[in-house]
């Protein structure tokens, strides 16, 4: 499986990282060593000063399909989750600045924690979806998937063009500002519609 990631997907965070708003879906790929699951805590990797935490709604994909149509994308979804991009922010500066890939400041080991996935008949429709991150018990980000530039079904059509879709994948939608840096010995906790859907420690 994999882990399609959408950048700036929100206006107000590409903002507060002076990043321009894409003109079409602007997507990386994280393996699945990413995961991190069952609320295990997540250890700070010692090529990182900077590590930056990036809320996010993501879909798993429960069908097999390619070129997929706006009209036809929400057959392939119906179960939906939180999770965390987990972003190596001095790793992405020098890559950016010597042109280079972002992965590795962004698709190392454990730089997806994901909750269990959830029905959407349970939390609503996926463009209109309210969740928010706490960090030490504190609100630090707060999301509404209908603020999205692109919609999930948007996603789905464009990266469908580039990448077959299967069972087990996950598409992370993007996040919206109030993105920050992580410590060892914090504590997050993540919300969809209210309902508590993760809760780890940092080391």
């Amino acid at each position: 499986m994999k882990i399609i990631c959408i950048g700036r997907n929100y206006a107000d965070h590409a903002k507060e990282l002076n990043n321009p708003v894409p003109e079409e879906p602007m997507f990386f790929i994280k393996p699945d060593t990413a995961l991190l699951r069952n609320n295990d805590p997540f250890v700070i990797p010692a090529f990182t000063k900077d590590l930056h935490y990036e809320v996010e709604v993501f879909v798993k994909i429960k069908k097999k399909g390619k070129n997929i149509s706006v009209k036809f994308a929400p057959q392939y979804y119906s179960e939906v989750g939180l999770g965390i991009d987990l972003t190596a922010r001095d790793v992405q500066a020098r890559c950016k600045e010597k042109g280079w890939p972002w992965e590795k400041a962004k698709a190392f080991d454990g730089s997806a924690p994901v909750s269990e996935t959830v029905p959407l008949a349970t939390t609503g429709h996926i463009d209109g979806l309210s969740f928010e991150l706490k960090k030490n018990g504190e609100t630090v980000q707060r999301g509404y998937t209908g603020d999205m530039i692109y919609s999930m079904d948007q996603i789905i059509n464009h990266a469908s063009k580039f990448f077959t879709l299967r069972v087990g994948d996950l598409i992370f939608s993007g996040t919206p500002a109030g993105v920050g840096k992580l410590e060892p010995g914090d504590r997050l906790e993540g919300y969809l519609e209210g309902l508590k859907m993760f809760d780890f420690k940092v080391r």
